[in-house]
């Protein structure tokens, strides 16, 4: 009887501790769970173990057991929410990459033309080159021109009817206009190109005055 008793005494002990040891591993992980807190969109106060759906449309905060704040749940998207947002941030760091690009040019057009004296000079050095061009185009015409004139001389004997005019007569006057128009064509070609070369460095003008005074200004 007595080894019957204490059987049941040590059972009886045995059974308040492990009792004890669920409860407090229970409390353990409730004390280890997170909790969410919002405003809804009636102003009302929500709290809850799990993310609160009344405030899928806006930020929730996720508090540890301690009551500080573990991070903080944006609103969750719709599809169509969610493309706007990727668009928008496309956007936005294609901005961010324009931004870059145009600070990097910017250091490169200062190091390039240190002040106003030195884009002047490259840029008389530019149009000097198309005025050559320009020059030597006009130069060809003019010599087209004197070649021109016995053609004519020879042309006026079948002015009346130039369908009897040698072959060779008109192949020499066709040849005469065709490289007359090839050289006003070239002309046209380099005023076109010397009035882009013109705005470029007007439009470099204008991005470096701001930066050779920001460079003065720093230097002193």
């Amino acid at each position: 009887m007595q080894g019957l008793k204490g059987s049941l005494s040590l059972n009886a002990v045995r059974i308040p501790f492990c009792l004890a040891w669920v409860l407090v591993s229970g409390i353990g992980e409730a004390s280890a769970q997170s909790i969410y807190t919002c405003v809804d969109g009636k102003g009302r106060q929500q709290t809850s173990d799990r993310p609160i759906p009344e405030c899928v449309d806006r930020e929730q905060r996720e508090l540890n057991s301690s009551g500080t704040v573990r991070r903080h749940l944006g609103p969750t998207l719709t599809a169509q929410e969610q493309v706007l947002a990727e668009e928008k941030a496309r956007k936005s760091n294609t901005e961010q990459n324009r931004r870059v690009e145009e600070r990097r040019r910017a250091v490169a057009l200062l190091a390039r033309y240190p002040d106003q004296a030195s884009h002047e000079r490259v840029r008389a050095e530019a149009l000097v080159q198309f005025e050559d061009a320009v020059r030597v185009a006009n130069k060809h015409i003019a010599e087209l021109g004197v070649q021109r004139k016995p053609l004519d001389t020879e042309m006026e004997f079948f002015k009346r009817n130039p369908a009897k005019a040698p072959l060779p007569l008109k192949r020499q006057l066709e040849e005469n206009d065709a490289n007359v128009t090839l050289q006003k064509r070239f002309i046209a070609d380099q005023e076109a190109e010397k009035n882009r070369v013109q705005t470029r460095f007007d439009e470099e003008l204008t991005k470096l005055k701001p930066l050779w005074q920001a460079s003065a200004s720093a230097s002193r």
